[in-house]
């Protein structure tokens, strides 16, 4: 669970920053708002190195988390509601950082 609980603020510390940034870019914002987008995704790269398994592992289970809270996110702050197909998509994405993740490994 703590594991997930990571990857979740992971992916909300990418998110964030990089929306931040399309706010500047795409709806005109003030160039402030690129000190909390550069200061979020320093986070996002520093709660990546928080896990104890390699690098690229991390880097593919994290993948999987991404899109389903980058779905939520969809709802949550755009206004678009996922689709089912969005959903079962992500499903199978939290499926599959599951079993990269949690797999049993030989020493």
């Amino acid at each position: 669970m703590l594991t997930f609980l990571l990857f979740l603020a992971t992916a909300l510390a990418e998110i964030g920053g990089c929306w931040l940034v399309w706010a500047w870019l795409r709806q005109g914002g003030s160039a402030w708002l690129l000190l909390p987008a550069a200061a979020s995704l320093a986070l996002f790269a520093w709660l990546l190195t928080l896990h104890p398994t390699a690098t690229g592992r991390v880097y593919a289970a994290y993948g999987g988390v991404y899109i389903a809270v980058a779905l939520a996110w969809l709802w949550a702050v755009d206004g678009v509601r996922p689709t089912r197909w969005d959903v079962l998509g992500a499903g199978l994405c939290l499926a599959g950082m599951a079993m990269i993740m949690f797999a049993p490994r030989q020493a």
